[in-house]
């Protein structure tokens, strides 16, 4: 039964006692002799492993002479790219704490992080160094620039010369690397992983979609981002694959274009990009996609339209998955199970429950809040500086998502929205992700968003607006067939009573839909 094999993938990595990051990525591959296979490619080339592990070690080297030590942090502000491994797994080889940002942030967000991380040094792309080089009496130990050092300045290029050194021998549970948020709802909080992240989420990863010997595994977008960081960087170099680098910010055509030159099999993006390639008519048509045999969707809700449309014009299925900064992918999609569209699929080396307010699980198909065990070694170390925050979501024994959920009797987990995202209209609770699912299996829909609207007879009324695949399409005439299909498909009073269209829905730098920035949005 579908529920045996779920309870068997729950179970946690064997974890040794002395774990190093870089030792699991790049060691332990050469070991095996895999030296002269590709580690990455993309357009500046291709990276064997041993090439790899020269530039590693050189840039080890560098930093530890420069005075950087075990435990230390160190800032990296740097879209996907070679530069960026080698600066990650350098750092975590010497045991000091690389610290990963979204490219995209901006001044006050670089000043908050690196005061905030204690970081003594930082290393970026010259294109994206300014705000670093305006603050470097905070760097103690210096600023590395990549690609266009200037007179004075820390070359990458000459540091990853510096020689070689010995990988140090940490402990399992020992700091590894930390990840900011992007501070959509306040300050950006430094998420602390340990060494033995990789073993555990890394052993499930592998048993979720097991690695094949041709694979090419691809993510469209920054791997400042944990599960990018997870799937495209640390699990192909431990699974002995090549990882394909796409510097350039996704676009449907960046995206397609990637997978054709690099022959991608594994691919991975958030949903606004599936929407985004399928809202062109035909796109598909204008590349080789014949390499690809599964893609993976995170970051918000998929949605059974989406994938059925990815499956039907694309040929391949998404396995969408859910996961939390605080561990990375929970529960997942596989191509060892069968998909239930719309569904987050099972555990994966996880054991999670659906609870109710006193921290009791609740029957199949009843929501309650999503809370992951607090034991499982792929869990955080804690947020950096404030355990008033990490006792907020790890107590009696679980780490609570704030998202709320619910499982069926085979296992699988449906996500009913954000705790926080939901409301009431008329008395009734409302969720949104239900209605934006029902929304979007309209053809003439990309996207949608559902939020309250306060009002002072109904408590709230219920806004949704839609991202039209044709933009000259949103109008009275469409709204009329949306409401028209709702009420066949969802319970009448929760048919929006207000509809409105727009270009396109606001993203975070991850991709995710900021629903508060569309709330204070007027028209």
């Amino acid at each position: 039964m579908i529920s045996e094999q779920v309870r068997a993938w729950s179970a946690y990595a064997t974890i040794p006692a002395r774990v190093n990051l870089t030792r699991e990525a790049v060691d332990r591959p050469l070991e095996a002799g895999l030296g002269d296979h590709v580690a990455f490619m993309g357009e500046r080339g291709r990276l064997t492993y041993a090439e790899l592990d020269a530039q590693v070690n050189g840039f080890a080297a560098g930093c530890r002479a420069r005075g950087i030590g075990r435990g230390e942090r160190v800032l990296i502000r740097m879209w996907n790219c070679f530069e960026f491994v080698v600066a990650f797994l350098g750092l975590a080889k010497i045991g000091a704490v690389p610290v990963t940002q979204n490219s995209a942030a901006g001044p006050v967000d670089v000043e908050f992080v690196l005061s905030h991380s204690d970081a003594v040094a930082a290393v970026a792309l010259e294109d994206l160094a300014a705000p670093l080089r305006t603050r470097g009496a905070r760097l103690s130990k210096g600023l590395i620039i990549a690609r266009g050092a200037k007179r004075g300045e820390c070359a990458f290029e000459d540091i990853i010369k510096a020689g070689s050194i010995d990988t140090v021998d940490t402990a399992a549970d020992e700091p590894a690397f930390m990840c900011y948020t992007s501070g959509t709802t306040g300050r950006p909080k430094g998420i602390v992983h340990a060494h033995r992240w990789i073993i555990a989420r890394g052993d499930a990863n592998r048993e979720r979609v097991p690695p094949q010997a041709n694979d090419v595994v691809m993510a469209a977008g920054e791997w400042s981002c944990i599960s990018l960081l997870g799937h495209n960087v640390l699990f192909p170099l431990r699974n002995g694959l090549p990882g394909a680098v796409m510097e350039k910010r996704a676009t449907p055509a960046i995206f397609l274009q990637a997978i054709e030159d690099f022959k991608v099999t594994v691919a991975h993006a958030v949903p606004t990009l599936y929407r985004r390639t399928l809202a062109i008519d035909g796109i598909e048509k204008n590349f080789d996609l014949s390499s690809l045999r599964g893609c993976n969707a995170s970051g918000e809700a998929l949605g059974a339209a989406t994938l059925n449309e990815w499956k039907r014009r694309i040929g391949v299925d998404i396995w969408e998955h859910y996961g939390v900064s605080e561990m990375q992918l929970v529960i997942s999609q596989s191509p060892r199970l069968p998909i239930k569209p719309g569904s987050i699929g099972v555990p994966w080396g996880v054991v999670a429950a659906v609870m109710d307010d006193d921290h009791n699980a609740v029957p199949a198909g009843n929501v309650g809040q999503l809370a992951i065990r607090a034991d499982n070694p792929s869990m955080f170390l804690g947020y950096h500086k404030d355990p008033g925050k990490t006792a907020e979501v790890v107590h009696d024994g679980w780490f609570h998502t704030g998202d709320l959920a619910w499982q069926d009797e085979d296992g699988y987990f449906w996500i009913a929205g954000r705790s926080d995202d939901c409301f009431k209209s008329r008395g009734i609770f409302i969720v949104p992700i239900e209605i934006e699912n029902a929304l979007m299996e309209h053809p003439a829909v990309a996207e949608a968003c559902v939020m309250p609207v306060p009002h002072d007879r109904d408590g709230n009324l219920i806004r949704a607006v839609i991202v039209p695949r044709d933009p000259k399409a949103g109008g009275d005439a469409l709204v009329e067939e949306l409401r028209t299909m709702l009420k066949s498909t969802i319970a009448r009073n929760k048919v929006p009573h207000l509809f409105e269209f727009m270009d396109e829905l606001p993203k975070s730098a991850v991709g995710k839909v900021m629903r508060r920035a569309l709330m204070e949005h007027k028209t």
